[in-house]
């Protein structure tokens, strides 16, 4: 984390850098006389925004930021100016979207817009989850600030949006650890695929496509001869999937352990 940390701090101070050579080159103002220099400054960049021209309508909306401390507009500008690095997509524009609403929620915490804040801070991080196979970090940092949004903003226009994107979030972490369980019971580890197939059902009960996760558990529940723990797995899988790859053959063993049970007590 602290080298991640690092590279966020390099990545900024070298875009900003960049960003003040370009500036002064080629400055953007408000013509001499404009009675609302930070208005116009402002609407001309919203109006790059929506054109999706995310370097031109950093420039104006910059200006608003920098140079009109005062300004009511100023932290609609900085949001405009996290808004056109997310727009951007690269991961050092997600980097710098990232430190553009986190100063906004510091800044400005009582907002009427800290939830959109909040909600973009989360989507920068979004964006980057990677695959289940690989790296999960960005994945975790994305929980956490929808979390945070979830507990913060529970009236927010958002708020649908944001515990989608959460639930996604989850599945994708979940996914991970599920092909982790899948590889071990395919390699015969057994007691492995138990542990960690046991821990993503307590972690995240809701995990779309738990169907897996609860007929593999079963399988090496069943490989290691634990077939009353096993029981349970399959008749949640019939009881709620309607519709899964593994729902004939857990019906096939509810049968069989049923079977083997009546067996035993006779």
């Amino acid at each position: 984390m602290a080298f991640g940390h690092s590279l966020r701090l390099i990545v900024i101070a070298a875009a900003l850098a960049g960003a003040g050579a370009c500036a002064s080159g080629n400055p953007r103002s408000a013509p001499p006389g404009t009675p609302r220099p930070d208005q116009y400054l402002f609407d001309k960049g919203m109006d790059a925004l929506k054109q999706r021209k995310w370097l031109l309508a950093r420039e104006f909306l910059k200006q608003v930021d920098e140079n009109y401390i005062q300004s009511p507009l100023r932290p609609d500008a900085k949001l405009g100016i996290g808004d056109t690095y997310l727009g951007e997509g690269s991961t050092q524009a997600l980097v710098l979207g990232i430190n553009e609403f986190e100063e906004f929620l510091s800044y400005y915490p009582t907002n009427a817009r800290a939830d959109y804040a909040q909600y973009q801070l989360a989507f920068c991080h979004f964006r980057q989850m990677r695959n289940p196979e690989r790296d999960q970090t960005e994945t975790r940092d994305t929980i956490k600030e929808l979390d945070i949004f979830v507990g913060r903003y529970p009236g927010s226009s958002l708020l649908p949006e944001a515990k989608a994107k959460l639930r996604e979030a989850h599945d994708r972490l979940s996914e991970s650890d599920l092909r982790v369980g899948i590889f071990y019971f395919r390699i015969h580890w057994y007691p492995g695929a138990v542990d960690r197939l046991t821990n993503l059902l307590k972690q995240d009960p809701q995990f779309t496509t738990r169907d897996h996760a609860y007929f593999f558990l079963g399988e090496s529940l069943v490989k290691m001869k634990r077939t009353a723990e096993a029981l349970p797995l399959y008749e949640k899988l019939v009881a709620e999937f309607e519709r899964s790859e593994h729902l004939d053959d857990a019906k096939k063993r509810i049968a069989e352990l049923k079977a083997q049970a009546q067996a035993k007590e006779s």
